[in-house]
């Protein structure tokens, strides 16, 4: 089975298309960037090309439905494409943020699971939009190719009432399904499930906290293989503090500053999402890179901005494995995770008493995956990268499996 991911963006489309049969090969991968534009860029390689090669041109593509055609058109391209004549495609499986309390688990998609999709774009309104666009986008250029919406809020479906109910009176659960959501599921349950197989592990009888850490962050307690409390709230603020959102704080910070800085809620919004986080405090800049350098040099405000963000993850850390009473691993993951020596330190540090002790050689080790405690520690940490993208496609390979094996 060939399955094609996709990721749409606002003004994006990242696509990777993956031969099931043959070890989950990678046929071909790419991005449509600046979506709308008069000129959108557009990166592709595939495995027909040499190993560092790569296409970058300027490609039109004034909406997402336009994105998929060049992509298609890609794909049969007699140099670099996959297919010959027409694209073999057996299903298409789309990253779909928020699928609200409808969801535990992917869906081949219908007319009913699209209006839950829309239903939630008021909630989501930076990601469910264009991942709708993305869907409609590729029924309309592959009609007959089945799609599935993989949701990153199904993975913490698991979650019980005592970990997802606000302190806000219970109508409003009821009336607006105000409740915790979390996020990164697809990312949590692939590397918490790598993460066991690769310490040869029963995940089932493990406690695992994973630890998401890019410019988005979220943490996640796994217990026995289930999500049982995740950083993400209602919306990905809620929780660490992140590159431009501020996570946890006082709920009455908003109504204050709304009052002071005569700001409406757009401007509220606006500043939590987009103005905050490592960006806010350091007043450098959103990646940790460039926040890192600036305190290398004494800038004051951008060690603040790496101490909080640590502070955060450490005590979130602790916090799960108080919920899960006990912890046996902890997985780092993400841009900063997986890259990040001193991050990855400064977190697991503090720590100490739990008895985790950081091996220094094996957390400055080149390798991607790798354990970084030491022998003797009590808890194993770990680096897993990320493969959102698999996770994607074997989950839609499942779906349509599944669905194909009900009308036989």
């Amino acid at each position: 089975m060939k399955v094609m991911v996709i990721n749409c963006g606002s003004s994006s489309l990242k696509f990777k298309l993956f031969d099931m049969e043959k070890s989950n090969t990678v046929l071909a991968e790419g991005v449509i960037e600046e979506i709308g534009k008069e000129k959108s860029k557009f990166k592709y390689k595939s495995k027909n090309m040499k190993k560092d090669e790569e296409i970058v041109k300027d490609v039109e593509a004034k909406d997402h439905t336009r994105a998929v055609e060049q992509v298609t058109k890609m794909l049969i391209d007699p140099k670099a494409g996959i297919f010959k004549d027409k694209i073999e495609v057996d299903a298409v499986g789309h990253r779909v943020v928020h699928g609200g309390e409808k969801f535990s688990k992917s869906a081949l998609i219908t007319k009913g699971v699209k209006e839950v999709i829309k239903d939630c774009f008021e909630i989501a309104p930076l990601h469910n939009p264009p991942n709708y666009s993305g869907i409609e986008a590729c029924e309309a250029i592959l009609p007959n190719v089945p799609q599935v919406a993989v949701f990153d809020t199904a993975f913490h479906q698991t979650m019980s009432k005592q970990a997802y109910i606000y302190g806000l009176p219970y109508e409003l659960y009821e009336r607006y399904h105000i409740r915790k959501y979390g996020f990164h599921g697809t990312s949590h349950e692939y590397v918490s499930q790598r993460g066991a197989e690769f310490l040869k592990k029963d995940i089932k009888k493990m406690k695992i906290v994973t630890c998401h850490l890019g410019n988005g962050a979220s943490a996640a307690a796994v217990k026995n293989g289930i999500s049982i409390d995740t950083s993400m709230g209602l919306t990905p603020l809620e929780g660490l503090v992140m590159g431009t959102r501020t996570g946890d704080m006082d709920p009455a910070v908003v109504t204050f500053l709304m009052r002071k800085e005569h700001m409406n809620a757009d401007e509220m919004d606006n500043l939590l999402n987009k103005k905050s986080g490592l960006k806010g405090i350091s007043g450098i800049s959103n990646d940790l890179r460039e926040v890192m350098q600036a305190a290398s040099t004494g800038n004051n405000r951008a060690q603040f901005a790496i101490d909080i963000f640590c502070y955060r993850i450490t005590k979130y850390i602790g916090s799960y494995a108080a919920a899960m009473g006990g912890l046996d691993t902890v997985i780092f993951t993400g841009g900063i995770g997986e890259n990040s020596v001193e991050v990855r330190a400064k977190v697991l540090e503090p720590l100490a008493f739990l008895g985790i002790k950081v091996d220094p050689a094996r957390n400055k080790s080149k390798e991607k995956e790798k354990v970084i405690s030491t022998a003797g520690s009590k808890i194993k940490c770990i680096v897993v990268p990320t493969n959102e993208e698999l996770m994607i496609a074997m989950k839609t390979k499942y779906v349509v499996s599944e669905s194909n094996n009900m009308y036989r």
